[in-house]
């Protein structure tokens, strides 16, 4: 059961991503939360200041946890000014994860931005079990190469299998990638071949809502069934729990139905454009 109260978590470590984000490794000071599945968010507080939902990036040693901050306002600005040795509050897990494929399924993961962050533990799952799986791959989109998320790891992705492509909107002479929005990686990977049994083909989408709107489309389009593609949505959660509403998407609220929801169900409540 999820608690209410925060627990006490220290920063162990800082990873700068870019200017205005980084990666934290908590690890928790009192007893660990439970376990948070891929997909799912917790909820920060920094001390004295506010509390935002931020998803888990990964695993850290025993009972921690990564997240990844992007200093956008007050509560988020004094997250990413944490540092090693410095305490928050963290509630959690809370939230719909991703649905882990099953065996012998293709898997396409499509990240623009600071979506990464919310899909890697389901990247990393994958990795840790690649001969599971049948073809996998992951095709990452940022604003510019400085934008690109946990570059590091893309080659340990790619050594165990993985297809890993990534472009950017736009970039100086010293970058040799693609250049381009992340949906032309489709035709790099051949996906008219993913095969249209709805079993075996499965999306994870995260990112911009019109990125996810158009990447959920073209895997429509490529014969990738409606109910095994799955975004991850955002609206702004205060309560976590499903009381205040404030992150109410048409029939969904988002902290307790979502934030992962089947393309079916989300690509409708998208196109509105009140909601």
């Amino acid at each position: 059961m999820t608690s209410m109260t925060p627990a006490r978590y220290r920063v162990t470590d800082r990873v700068v991503e870019s200017a205005d984000t980084v990666t934290l490794a908590l690890e928790p000071v009192d007893l660990p939360l439970p376990v948070f599945q891929p997909g799912q968010f917790a909820m920060l507080y920094a001390f004295g200041v506010g509390e935002v939902p931020i998803s888990v990036s990964g695993r850290y040693g025993t009972g921690g946890l990564l997240h990844t901050v992007r200093a956008v306002g007050a509560t988020s600005g004094a997250l990413h000014a944490l540092q090693p040795g410095w305490m928050l509050g963290v509630r959690g897990p809370f939230g719909q994860g991703w649905p882990l494929p099953a065996a012998a399924a293709d898997v396409v993961v499509v990240a623009g931005g600071l979506g990464l962050a919310p899909l890697r533990p389901l990247i990393r799952h994958v990795a840790a079990d690649r001969g599971r799986y049948r073809r996998v791959a992951v095709l990452i989109g940022a604003r510019t190469p400085d934008g690109l998320l946990y570059p590091d790891e893309y080659d340990t992705w790619r050594a165990a299998g993985i297809d890993v492509l990534a472009t950017v909107d736009r970039a100086g002479a010293d970058w040799t990638g693609r250049v381009g929005v992340v949906t032309g990686l489709y035709d790099d990977l051949h996906t008219d071949d993913l095969p249209t049994d709805p079993v075996r083909a499965v999306g994870y989408l995260c990112g911009p809502e019109v990125m996810m709107r158009f990447a959920a489309r073209d895997l429509l389009r490529r014969g990738v069934a409606p109910d095994r593609v799955w975004l991850s949505l955002e609206r702004n959660m205060h309560c976590g729990i499903g009381h205040c509403g404030h992150c109410q998407l048409g029939p969904l609220l988002l902290c307790r139905d979502g934030p992962v929801a089947r393309c079916d169900h989300a690509l409708p409540l998208l196109a509105v454009r009140e909601l």
